[in-house]
């Protein structure tokens, strides 16, 4: 790869301050020696810890605008860092031929240096297109504000959101439309806002449909379950996973998933005892959340959570939402 200035990533600066860093180096220590894949690389923060603390890693993500940051990392470690671009749903294919692999980190979310980029389109705090993709490619934000019906499109604000005003934002959106097509951030917004209103001291109002429409241009319930299945097809037993999420809708995605029986109905005691299936994963950890001290740095760690487990040698499972609580829309198939 060829050089670029780009500014340093630490725990402190840079475009991306990586969430419960020391709490995922201890997840996956040792790391002397040890091989991790990074699936989220982003701006690099857990890539460069990781090999500032004598690990290996191979690094990837779908978003081209990282690749200034992958390429500072390979002029700094290039024996021991390896970026490979595409998603994280697919680790286990784009890893296999770096070697056996010991750890898996996914930071799941959008970057901070997304966020501050407007022509992204992640943000409500900034104006720029109505996009939302990761990738560049595929359905943007406002073709799907634009398309859809006001049910589909309440029923979509609603399952990813969790946006308990979803009929009624729908409705102004698809009035606002009849008039112009909704393509900017801030016009979004301030529809939102005027559907619903918006009290001094809370949340913006349209966090959580900003939130809901982006899972849905990404694909990104569907992302995490194939990258949690995959982390489980390619880290042999001992290998560990930590995965960070921003929102309750991922962490109880995560926390079944370690534990799937969490998912499942309660058994009575008066029944007969069903054997239950081989654990895949133990040395599971409770959910761990930012200190004050984290919290007072970096604010938007907030509502990052941290979950981590050891694999065991238990063969992997296939592929199945059964007992994950992955939102559906309602009215899809």
């Amino acid at each position: 790869m060829g050089k670029r200035p780009v500014p340093e990533v630490s725990q402190n600066t840079g475009p991306h301050v990586p969430v419960l860093l020391n709490e995922v180096i201890a997840a996956l220590s040792p790391l002397a020696g040890a091989r991790i894949v990074d699936g989220t690389f982003g701006a690099g923060g857990y890539s460069r810890a990781l090999l500032e603390a004598g690990a290996n890693v191979v690094a990837i993500d779908r978003d081209p605008s990282v690749l200034p940051y992958a390429e500072a990392l390979s002029a700094d470690f290039p024996n021991s860092f390896t970026f490979v671009a595409g998603t994280f749903s697919q680790l286990d294919s784009l890893a296999a031929e770096h070697g056996a692999i010991d750890g898996v980190v996914l930071d799941i979310g959008v970057s901070s240096m997304q966020l501050d980029e407007a022509e992204r389109g992640f943000s409500f705090m900034r104006d720029g297109p109505l996009d939302m993709r990761m990738s560049g490619a595929g359905e943007s934000a406002a073709d799907l504000v634009n398309t859809l019906d006001a049910e589909p499109l309440a029923n979509l604000l609603y399952a990813f959101g969790e946006e308990r005003k979803s009929r009624r934002i729908a409705q102004f959106i698809v009035a606002a439309r009849d008039i112009a097509p909704v393509t900017t951030t801030l016009e979004l917004a301030r529809i939102i806002e005027k559907a619903i209103g918006r009290k001094p001291g809370d949340a913006h109002p349209a966090t959580r449909s900003f939130q809901a429409l982006r899972i849905a241009v990404n694909g990104e319930f569907d992302q995490l379950v194939e990258g949690l299945f995959a982390a489980e097809r390619l880290l042999p037993e001992g290998g560990k996973l930590a995965v960070i999420t921003f929102h309750s809708l991922e962490d109880r995605i995560v926390k079944r998933f370690f534990d799937p029986e969490k998912g499942g109905p309660t058994q009575s005691r008066h029944l007969p005892q069903v054997q239950t299936e081989k654990r895949r994963w133990d040395e599971v950890s409770k959910a761990r959340k930012p200190g004050s001290e984290e919290l007072a740095r970096n604010p938007r760690s907030r509502s990052s959570i941290l979950r981590a487990g050891r694999r065991t040698a238990a063969p992997a499972r296939p592929l199945s939402l059964d007992g994950l609580g992955v939102p559906k829309i309602r009215g899809a198939e």
